[in-house]
């Protein structure tokens, strides 16, 4: 996430950059789970003492395994528990951080919401299989915020809603998965970031709601 936000300081370096999330290295960041509906309250009202208009705001989160729970590589491996724990992450949270953020929106002025979805959201290109949570969960963000785009058009011309693919990224989210990843289609942090910026630094709001990948192709839906 930092190394996403330096790039962003780098193109705007007026920007003033608050962190949001559960693990804060930064006094100045806004505490916040995704799963706790009470704390987007306390995120909402940490966000109006600011007193500025919002520019940009990534989200950057996203669940695909822990300790006790894989990716469904078939449909025995299927529980309630798994899919409300992806959709939680991958599907609600994004559009429950737009609902908490619209009222700083301001229309005479640029905005960009962006977020990380993933190519397996295409439901078009599954042809492996598995991964049914995860998979779910991605493209059903990318209908919400597909929605909320044609919905922000309207109100906030200059708004431009941004989902985006960012590849595959040396993560700890794709560390058991990556002996199947090209040596050069894994990316470090830092270079999965800057093609995310300059992504985010092109766009016009006639981009609005586009599936976009890491090197700026269109992904269909």
């Amino acid at each position: 996430m930092e190394n996403l936000f330096l790039n962003i300081l780098t193109i705007s370096p007026n920007l003033e950059v608050i962190i949001c999330g559960r693990n804060l290295s930064n006094k100045n960041g806004i505490f916040l789970d995704l799963e706790n509906d009470h704390l987007f309250t306390s995120f909402k009202n940490q966000i109006s003492l600011l007193n500025k208009p919002l520019r940009i705001v990534i989200n950057t989160s996203g669940f695909l395994h822990s300790k006790l729970i894989k990716p469904e590589k078939r449909l025995s491996h299927i529980n309630r528990s798994k899919i409300i724990k992806n959709f939680s992450i991958n599907a609600i949270a994004p559009i429950l951080i737009a609902k908490s953020i619209e009222k700083f929106i301001r229309p005479d002025l640029p905005f960009n919401f962006a977020s990380l979805s993933a190519r397996v959201g295409n439901i078009g290109d599954n042809r492996l299989g598995g991964w049914y949570s995860y998979r779910a969960s991605k493209a059903a963000q990318n209908q919400f915020l597909k929605t909320l785009s044609i919905e922000w058009c309207r109100k906030y011309p200059f708004s431009i809603v941004s989902i985006l693919h960012p590849g595959s990224c040396d993560t700890k989210l794709s560390k058991p998965f990556q002996s199947a990843v090209p040596k050069d289609k894994l990316f470090t942090p830092s270079q999965s970031s800057e093609h995310l910026v300059n992504i985010i630094s092109r766009q016009k709001p006639s981009d609005s709601g586009k599936f976009i990948a890491w090197n700026s192709s269109i992904i269909t839906w």
